[in-house]
């Protein structure tokens, strides 16, 4: 079971490495599609992707912690099968 903080702290983590990924990846790839955006736009685009993700993240993440924290409670074995 995981505590917000450190829900939040892999989330953070697993977001700015996509974040990293992200930008290296809109550098190469948005000039094939002829999208052309200075290099602070480009950080800017992944940043706001970037926390929307982090919401994202964190959001699923306390739902399946506390769908496990209330099945826990729910259903307690008595024996291991």
């Amino acid at each position: 079971m995981q505590t917000r903080l450190e829900s939040f702290l892999e989330s953070f983590t697993n977001i700015m490495i996509g974040y990293i990924v992200a930008l290296i990846s809109q550098l190469i790839i948005f000039p094939f599609f002829d999208i052309k955006v200075t290099f602070t736009d480009n950080l800017l685009i992944g940043f706001y992707f970037t926390v929307i993700s982090l919401i994202r993240s964190y959001t699923v993440r306390r739902f399946y912690n506390n769908r496990v924290k209330r099945s826990n409670k729910i259903w307690k074995p008595t024996e291991r099968y």
